[in-house]
């Protein structure tokens, strides 16, 4: 397991402390579980990117013409 030091605005600090006290963790777990998402959503977006650069534009305008039609 690596240890990361960050500075951080005393404010920044104090609301990131005030987050973990109201989720009932600690300042590191918090920041564990904010880089998991963080992580998550480039995976997604990276994904996505891949997928699209291979993807047919004809085909994916249908399918989301489609899905506008079910959410009306």
């Amino acid at each position: 397991m690596a240890t990361l030091t960050i500075r951080l605005p005393d404010d920044k600090h104090n609301r990131l402390k005030e987050l973990a006290q109201a989720k009932g963790i600690s300042v590191n777990k918090l920041i564990e579980e904010l880089s998991t998402i963080a992580l998550a959503e480039f995976d997604a977006y990276t994904r996505f990117k891949a997928m699209a650069a291979t993807g047919d534009p004809k085909e994916g305008l249908r399918i989301l013409t489609k899905l506008d039609a079910l959410t009306e």
